[in-house]
């Protein structure tokens, strides 16, 4: 890859893409992971995470022809020519990071390529929330006089053995998911095909992000998943793994089109702080309520942001010289 300017604004766009959503979204992933695993060493955590995204990373890269993106991106040409608007959206994921707000990278940064596919990514998204709202509520409404209340009662006890291998296979299989699905967000600044050279050096940048999240212990998102019930105890974090990657798994054979995981995430732990209430009265329903909708309205600022930022980026295109995606006739973007 020649490094013009042109290039060095795409790099730039991948590592801050990738660092924002490493940040954002993968928290919402490994959260349950690293809470219930705190007494664990951080790099013991990190070398299982980073074992699973390097196979996912080849995999991809060989089943789809050098697209890591697993064909998610197949809507989302990359631009003729990068101008500094398009790494804006990052930045804003990562501002928004910093003050624990679960903003969807999918609406914020795809959008930014193409704002066509906006109404199809929230419908899908939307759904997508719904749809763990309900399994998350059915399934605890179900387990918890029967299995959960057990869990409950003997939460300060050490678990059994097998709950530790359970949860350690429910994660790897949540966390696989979850990269087919998010991996789009991070590489829409990269070329739709990459070469063995840049696969190795996405690989690294992943898993040095990857190493100073787990070093941290998750950061300032991480606090949506503590302050639900009893998410530490590594039977419940199973529980929701397992859940959360079924979901996906739905989602990712449903079709193509890049869906917000955050809005599948919250979605199943409001749906489970729910039915815990219900059956087991482990706090008021008033209070449940407040958490979900104070986590659904972090969500909503967050596509508000992406909006605005969607339709913003025609001006700013044109302001900065941007092109269009018309490789034969680049015509500079007009905002009308």
């Amino acid at each position: 890859m020649e490094f013009d300017a042109h290039h060095l604004l795409m790099m730039l766009g991948f590592l801050l893409a990738a660092y924002s959503v490493v940040a954002n979204d993968a928290i919402q992933t490994l959260g349950t992971f690293l809470s219930s695993n705190s007494h664990r060493p951080w790099w013991l955590l990190w070398l299982f995470a980073g074992g699973i995204l390097t196979f996912v990373f080849f995999y991809g890269w060989h089943a789809y022809e050098g697209d890591i993106s697993y064909g998610r991106l197949e809507k989302f040409p990359i631009p003729d020519l990068f101008t500094w608007a398009l790494v804006l959206p990052p930045l804003i994921v990562l501002i928004l990071t910093r003050y624990g707000i679960p903003v969807s990278t999918t609406f914020l940064i795809l959008t930014s390529f193409t704002a066509t596919a906006l109404p199809a990514m929230l419908m899908k998204s939307i759904i997508g929330y719904l749809l763990a709202f309900g399994v998350g509520l059915i399934v605890y409404l179900v387990i918890s006089k029967l299995f959960y209340s057990r869990i409950m009662a003997t939460r300060d006890r050490e678990p059994a053995r097998y709950w530790v291998a359970l949860q350690w296979i429910s994660t790897g299989f949540l966390w696989s998911q979850w990269l087919v699905q998010d991996l789009a967000n991070i590489f829409a600044y990269l070329p739709r095909q990459l070469d063995m050279s840049m696969l190795i050096f996405a690989l690294v940048v992943m898993l040095v992000l990857h190493a100073y999240l787990f070093y941290r212990r998750g950061g300032a998102i991480q606090g949506i998943v503590t302050s639900k019930t009893n998410t530490q105890d590594i039977r419940s974090a199973t529980l929701i793994d397992f859940a959360y990657a079924l979901i996906l798994i739905f989602f990712k054979e449903l079709s193509n089109v890049p869906m917000s995981t955050t809005w599948v995430f919250l979605g199943l732990l409001a749906g489970r702080e729910l039915g815990l209430v219900l059956m087991l009265k482990v706090t008021s329903l008033n209070q449940a309520g407040r958490t979900a909708a104070s986590d659904m309205a972090k969500a909503i600022a967050g596509l508000v942001v992406s909006i605005a930022v969607a339709f913003a980026m025609p001006y700013l295109a044109a302001y900065t010289g941007g092109f269009t995606h018309d490789h034969e006739h680049p015509v500079t973007v007009s905002p009308d």
